[in-house]
């Protein structure tokens, strides 16, 4: 799936945002997104600039995708994490809330 520029920052911020919010990063966590650097063709420049972005920024270019792209971003954040092995409650509340807030029906792409 192809992502424009603004996508990639959105998605990258997002899951980003999954990374940091156990205050914890994990080699696991790091082995994935190096693989969605591949994938997304996206580089660590990338990800920098993804983090000067407000949250309303990015939740804008995430309720502005094609449903395709909202439910792929539904996996990658789910994928995010489990990548450590702990899906801990935090990680859901802050998942839950981005799909809310990107207008993902949760209850037909969160499982």
């Amino acid at each position: 799936m192809n992502f424009n520029l603004a996508e990639k920052l959105a998605i990258v911020k997002a899951i980003d945002e999954v990374i940091l919010i156990d205050g914890q990063v994990k080699k696991s966590e790091i082995d994935l997104l190096t693989q969605l650097m591949d994938i997304l063709k996206f580089d660590r420049v990338l990800i920098e600039e993804a983090r000067e972005i407000t949250a309303k920024e990015c939740m804008q270019i995430l309720k502005g995708m094609p449903e395709n792209k909202k439910h792929a971003l539904g996996v990658l954040l789910n994928e995010m994490a489990n990548a450590d092995g702990e899906f801990n409650e935090t990680e859901y509340r802050l998942i839950f809330n981005i799909m809310l807030e990107a207008g993902i029906e949760v209850d037909k792409n969160y499982d």
